[in-house]
């Protein structure tokens, strides 16, 4: 009976596991692509939202800037008595009076409009510096997701080559145990397997710093897999066009509005040299025995110094639009030849990856197999073998380094000018 019973046990937790293995596949969480990575970035960003709020603000300042100052009501008592027998009595003396009064202020429509346009400058100014945001959003998030992709893959790579170091420790024992090798390949062999735990230490801790940075930006678990990479032979730039397509650059477009703000406040200050004026209307009451009043006053502020005031006010507005424009243009040539740089280093980076496939991982892989072989001849030795598998892992290290580089040189490149969706496609 028992041996009936355990068949049956046996076939329960197979099917048990089966079905746990299968609930936690069915329930892993998808990888997190590269496109997918910087649209959860740019819907969870808070500087973006930020952004937009200012772009409100100011436009609903230019339209509050654009009406007419509201009117003042003002109420008063007037030739009110303190002594004598009719002190504080506001009826019998003829001349006290209660006023009421409505005087408004009437602002000319130019001076209105300039107004306005100042602040809708600086809603574009908002809304460039939104770009500016998502510009910025975009690159960090493709470098993050970029710096993890590539560290995981070293670090795949040092645990591959760790396990087959462990199986060359094997073959030094063996050999030695028979007499067909020296315990100084054994030690070799131990000293390399020490060496590349110590680099899966490394890289294990750049992984851990990557994923950390990526989550800063996704707000995912870190430990989420990724999916394929972008393609990185390709960017919107145009080397011949580059001065052109530049002038869209968020930094430069931002510049461009704030020198426009600084215009539109020329503008208020040209405006100002003209005083506005204000008229007021004002009724008032006197005793019983007396007439009412009624009073008109007209305002006008005198600018008897224009010379030392509105026009020096002008002068230094405009002095600040040619500050703007300076910094504007010393900016443009400085972008202009950051990026041709990183043109230039894109290119010999894709230049160099060829030279890697094409020759160096080759040609050190064809080495290793060649001292492979004779030491497994008897005519090499266990040390050649180890120098040509650290020269291999070396060389496909180095080959993943430079193709981290290029990359994020890449995505710098390629999002320079915000999109407002993922124009990068995966690899093949």
């Amino acid at each position: 009976m028992f041996t009936d019973f355990l068949p049956l046990a046996l076939r329960g937790a197979i099917l048990l596991l089966a079905g746990s293995a299968w609930a936690f596949n069915a329930h892993a969480e998808p990888p997190l692509d590269f496109g997918q990575a910087l649209a959860v970035s740019q819907a969870r960003s808070r500087q973006l939202v930020a952004q937009d709020r200012a772009v409100a603000a100011a436009r609903d300042m230019a339209v509050a800037a654009g009406q007419r100052p509201d009117p003042t009501l003002t109420l008063g008592i007037n030739n009110l008595p303190i002594d004598g027998p009719d002190r504080f009595s506001v009826t019998r003396d003829f001349m006290t009076m209660r006023s009421v009064g409505v005087m408004q202020e009437f602002t000319r429509e130019d001076k209105r409009l300039a107004r306005s346009r100042r602040f809708e400058r600086e809603a574009q100014a908002s809304e460039a510096s939104r770009a500016l945001a998502l510009s910025q959003l975009q690159r960090d998030t493709a470098l993050a997701w970029l710096d993890r992709y590539f560290q995981e893959r070293m670090l795949a790579l040092v645990k591959a080559q760790r396990d087959e170091v462990r199986l060359q420790i094997e073959a030094a024992e063996a050999a030695y145990r028979g007499g067909r090798g020296s315990q100084a390949d054994v030690f070799s062999a131990r000293a390399a397997l020490a060496q590349i735990d110590d680099r899966i230490d490394q890289t294990t801790r750049e992984v851990a710093i990557a994923k950390t940075a990526l989550a800063r930006w996704t707000g995912g678990a870190s430990d989420t897999p990724l999916g394929d990479a972008p393609d990185t032979d390709h960017i919107q730039l145009h080397q011949a066009e580059l001065e052109t397509e530049l002038a869209a650059h968020p930094d430069i477009t931002v510049m461009v509005k704030q020198e426009e703000m600084a215009q539109a406040d020329a503008d208020v200050a040209r405006a100002n040299k003209q005083a506005d004026w204000s008229a007021e209307v004002m009724l008032s009451q006197r005793g019983p025995g007396y007439s009412n009043m009624a009073s008109f006053n007209v305002s006008v502020p005198l600018q008897w110094d224009q010379k030392n005031r509105q026009e020096r006010e002008l002068a230094a507005k405009l002095s600040m639009v040619e500050q703007m424009r300076a910094q504007r243009e010393e900016a443009t040539r400085e972008h202009l030849a950051q990026v041709t740089a990183m043109l230039q280093s894109w290119q010999s980076g894709r230049d160099r990856l060829g030279r890697y496939d094409s020759a160096l991982i080759p040609l050190a892989a064809e080495r290793t197999r060649a001292t492979l072989s004779a030491y497994r001849g008897g005519s090499g030795t266990l040390a050649s073998v180890l120098e040509a598998r650290r020269m291999d892992l070396d060389a496909q290290m180095d080959r993943l380094r430079l193709d981290m580089e290029t990359a994020r040189i890449w995505a710098q490149l390629n999002y320079l000018i915000p999109a407002e969706r993922d124009v990068a496609a995966p690899r093949p």
